[in-house]
């Protein structure tokens, strides 16, 4: 593979790429030679985070699918790589795509892109036509922007929120368009919406369904999956995360995932584009680090112990507070948020203990994330870094105690 070594938990080096260059490295092998496996997925779960307005043709148009040919030669084409972050990578996975023999003549249709600020809603969809004839339905994701963490954490509400009954609404009409079994998932939000609309879709849909891929996607509160048919997938959802995932182990408090090594550390290991990839698979470690872990088991018993007033009091709060640290993305914020200080300390105000003292608790996973696994190099940046961290929550938990 054209890969770069990398050195992992052990200290051993092995070969290992990401989507980008498994596309390179195996993009020759038709879907025929090489089965759709959880990479494929996740190269079409990134790919649905393109803006295809106005040229893929929208649920309900009745209009034929289009060519990645068709959007290549599109007067309106570089308005697919609107998210300039990802600009660079994105262009590459498309360039990948349309030059390999195995997603060549990939279709694209029933797209769907629907953004309300006053639900704190944006959904989007896309259906996949694999060239094997067998279909893809794709569910957008949101990124590590403050906005998109937020819709992350209402999915945490026992009443499913607008984004979720739209997924199944999607999953019911997509199904109808195309014929036989089919694949479906997202990242992030994508991969709750994938595996909620799985569950809560007509029966006859459900039982066409071959694999659910949820790539670092929220779980759910156990009174929302109890409500729907979420036995009947169970096993047929395919859960992957990155060794320090936050999104993806929110409310995930039982079932099977597998751990992805990624090239870089934190938060940051939420974008796909950092996930390895060790010749056609992804590269499998053996658990989230144990911090990680324990922080996000302590987060979700946390969670699951508030009703739903104290829950929305939570994550609207908690908003306020990144916010107050005048960034806008939870990466920045991590490492900038003790310079307003004195704003969250006023965002604090006016809690209750247990919910004040949680949300100082939350700055701290957030903080201790970006720092592990970091290397040596950075080893006396990052002292220095906990150094001030370490004096803003004292003075953040003084003021809390004087509010």
């Amino acid at each position: 593979m054209n890969a770069k070594s990398d050195v992992d938990a052990n200290g051993s080096c092995g070969e290992m790429g990401t989507i980008l260059d498994y596309l390179k490295e195996y993009g020759d092998y038709t879907l025929e030679e090489k089965a759709f496996s959880e990479v494929d997925s996740l190269a079409l779960s990134q790919f649905a985070y393109l803006k295809f307005d106005g040229m893929v043709p929208a649920a309900g148009e009745k209009l034929p699918p289009v060519s990645l040919a068709y959007l290549a030669q599109h007067e309106k084409y570089d308005d697919l790589y609107g998210d300039e972050r990802y600009r660079k990578d994105n262009t590459a996975l498309f360039d990948g795509l349309y030059n390999s023999k195995r997603f060549r003549n990939l279709k694209i249709g029933n797209y769907v892109n629907q953004i309300d600020l006053d639900t704190e809603t944006q959904f989007s969809a896309v259906t996949f036509l694999l060239p094997d004839g067998v279909s893809y339905v794709a569910y957008r994701g949101t990124d590590e922007t403050i906005v998109g963490w937020k819709e992350d954490m209402n999915l945490a509400f026992s009443e499913p929120v607008p984004g979720q009954c739209m997924a199944v609404e999607y999953l019911n009409y997509a199904a109808a368009c195309i014929e036989g079994a089919f694949y479906m998932g997202g990242h992030s939000k994508g991969g709750n919406l994938a595996v909620y609309a799985a569950m809560n879709c007509e029966e006859n849909v459900r039982q066409r369904i071959i694999t659910i891929f949820d790539h670092d996607g929220p779980g759910f509160r156990p009174e929302v999956k109890a409500a729907g048919a979420y036995d009947e997938i169970a096993d047929r959802i395919r859960k992957t995360v990155p060794r320090s995932s936050l999104v993806g182990m929110l409310l995930y408090t039982d079932g099977v995932y597998e751990v992805v090594g990624s090239r870089t550390i934190g938060l940051a290991q939420h974008n796909p584009y950092t996930w390895l990839v060790k010749e056609d698979r992804f590269q499998i470690e053996e658990e989230l680090y144990a911090g990680r872990k324990f922080l996000d088991e302590a987060l979700n018993q946390w969670i699951l112990s508030l009703d739903q007033n104290k829950m929305h009091t939570f994550v609207d709060t908690f908003y306020q507070i990144v916010l107050a640290s005048e960034t806008d993305n939870l990466i920045d914020f991590t490492a900038n948020w003790f310079q307003s200080i004195h704003k969250i300390g006023t965002a604090l105000k006016g809690l209750d203990q247990q919910t004040g003292k949680m949300m100082i608790q939350i700055m701290k996973s957030l903080f201790n994330i970006a720092s592990l696994n970091a290397k040596e190099r950075m080893r006396s940046r990052s002292e220095q870094q906990r150094e001030k961290f370490d004096e803003g929550i004292r003075q953040l938990e003084q003021m809390f105690k004087k509010s």
